[in-house]
């Protein structure tokens, strides 16, 4: 049998092509997908003016220290996250290793609300002792690093605006800036207040010599407006564009957004409707854009007697959990207790649920015939979430190319959307 021609001729078809390359474009520019660096399982908050010469370490030594005063990494794990003890002790090794050779991900030097507000004089001191905390400690630093300075609101933005200067202005004027520079915009109110931190970037690389987009910075959503505009859309998808391509991740802050809304304090958590609601738009507005996505905090911290320690440990890892299962891979800790669950947690939920994803991944990538027939969206959601395992530490790269029968390699590309996987 002949193949008929179709009868759209080819001077039609370039037509729509011309109409629809705009588009193309402007979904290529504004949508460019994840580029593949790491992001941190979390962000540890330490206000300025409680900066020690080793913090990760520190914080690493404390909450190992917490465990063994209750029984241990393996009986924490099996209270909170793990249903066996072969899994607890597995989990417990892990995490081990990882409060001794990287316990912050991510550390932020507060200047704002963890910090307060100080005579300039101090506050520039504090700076100052920041820039030379992060050169001191050289390899030892957390891999992201960076601070928190005051908003852009009207009565503190000069001196955010300092503070953001002398920190920069001191990184750059020592060596480079950090691979893993983090800069927090909080409060957000305003699109124009995103535009205005973009000409404040812009401006920082100048005079530094510096490349165009080397300073990006997150923004911290803790205020209705920056969740809801005055004409009902949701500010905060204007704002990462807004951010002409700076914009690096986007932050729920818990406590001063439920306030906002009038929540009572009791009622304040990240697991509050508002929050939920909040954050589902955040996740909206940031797909597909390459801007990260982080939960906010719990104020209920794991300190003092036995029953309140373990209450907290119960609480925290309950919502760690509940943030990666809703598909946000990233929250804040305030304690060196809470590394404790943070770890626990985010390495029980990759290995609960590595069986199953590599199994789906072997028989996508190898075209076995299964009970599931997966499509190469949901092939890239395994794939993802696989690499997230790795790249956290909770899996190894052994038991991901057993499991797959895949390379690494190829789990990440098909992680990423790189070319498709064959069958090795």
């Amino acid at each position: 049998m002949s193949v008929q021609s179709g009868r759209l001729g080819a001077a039609f078809l370039a037509q729509v092509e011309a109409a629809l390359a705009p588009a193309d474009a402007l979904l290529s520019d504004r949508y460019p997908g994840d580029d593949g660096s790491r992001q941190p399982v979390h962000t540890v908050y330490v206000p300025a003016d409680r900066l020690s010469a080793d913090p990760s370490h520190e914080w690493g030594r404390a909450a190992l220290n917490t465990a063994a005063d209750h029984g241990g990494l393996a009986a924490i794990a099996r209270a909170t996250v793990a249903g066996t003890d072969s899994a607890a002790t597995e989990l417990a090794d892990l995490v081990e290793n990882k409060l001794r050779t990287e316990p912050i991900e991510d550390l932020r030097i507060d200047f704002e609300d963890g910090y307060g507000v100080r005579s300039d004089d101090e506050e520039d001191e504090a700076v100052a002792a920041a820039v030379a905390a992060i050169r001191d400690a050289g390899a030892t630093s957390p891999p992201f690093i960076g601070i928190r300075f005051k908003c852009f609101e009207a009565d503190v933005r000069a001196r955010g605006l300092r503070t953001l200067d002398l920190f920069v202005s001191g990184l750059a004027e020592t060596g480079d800036l950090p691979p893993g520079l983090a800069l927090t915009l909080p409060k957000v109110t305003s699109v124009d207040q995103v535009a205005a931190m973009v000409t404040v970037a812009h401006e920082l690389e100048r005079v530094h010599g510096l490349p165009d987009g080397r300073i990006g910075f997150e923004i911290q959503v803790e205020t209705p407006q920056a969740v809801m505009g005055v004409d009902g859309t949701a500010a905060v998808a204007k704002m990462i564009h807004a951010g002409a391509g700076r914009v690096t991740a986007l932050h729920y802050g818990t406590y001063d957004y439920s306030a906002s809304l009038g929540i009572a304090a009791a009622y304040q958590s990240m697991e509050h409707p508002a929050a939920d609601h909040a954050k589902a738009v955040m996740q909206l507005a940031a797909a597909g854009t390459g801007v990260r996505l982080s939960d906010g905090s719990t104020n209920v911290l794991p300190v003092g007697d036995r029953e309140t320690v373990e209450a907290g440990w119960a609480l925290h890892s309950r919502l760690v959990r509940r943030h990666l299962e809703r598909g946000i891979y990233q929250g804040w800790d305030l304690h060196p207790a809470q590394l404790v669950t943070r770890f626990l947690a985010t390495y029980a939920f990759y290995r609960d649920g590595f069986d199953s994803a590599a199994t789906r991944l072997r028989n996508y990538a190898h075209r076995i015939s299964s009970s599931v027939l997966d499509e190469p969206a949901t092939a890239r959601a395994l794939a993802g979430f696989i690499r997230r395992g790795e790249v956290c530490g909770a899996l190894t790269v052994d038991e991901v190319e057993s499991a797959t029968d895949l390379p690494i390699s190829k789990v990440r590309d098909l992680a990423l959307h790189r070319p498709p996987v064959s069958g090795a």
